[in-house]
């Protein structure tokens, strides 16, 4: 299994950011794939799912209606669109094979770092 995160970077208060991960070593559509996040000291948290075909999301409170997963199950390819982004969604975010609502992933990647600015 290779999850490759990409796309993350520094941001100001209120602008947009889209992740993407390249998924590969697995049937990458037969999986529920998420995005988890770790703050500086703190531990993962989860932020949303998205199901095998592509129509069910689930989000966080902390998240929802700000952020929103995709797929693309030809392209083997997970993103993760953020708007108004806030402080508080600085992070770690990594890409994982996970169900939702869970913070313990079966599998996730290097991860990418997404910084916000005040």
């Amino acid at each position: 299994v290779q999850l490759v995160e990409s796309g993350g970077g520094l941001v100001h208060f209120g602008e947009s950011l889209r992740l993407s991960c390249a998924a590969s070593g697995f049937i990458f559509s037969n999986y529920d794939m998420s995005w988890v996040r770790q703050a500086p000291g703190k531990g993962l948290e989860w932020v949303c799912t998205i199901g095998k075909a592509g129509t069910n999301t689930y989000y966080a409170d902390s998240v929802k209606g700000r952020f929103t997963i995709s797929r693309d199950n030809a392209k083997n390819t997970l993103y993760l669109q953020m708007s108004s982004l806030k402080s508080e969604d600085t992070a770690l975010y990594y890409c994982a094979v996970s169900p939702p609502f869970s913070a313990q992933p079966l599998e996730k990647g290097q991860g990418t770092q997404v910084t916000v600015s005040s």
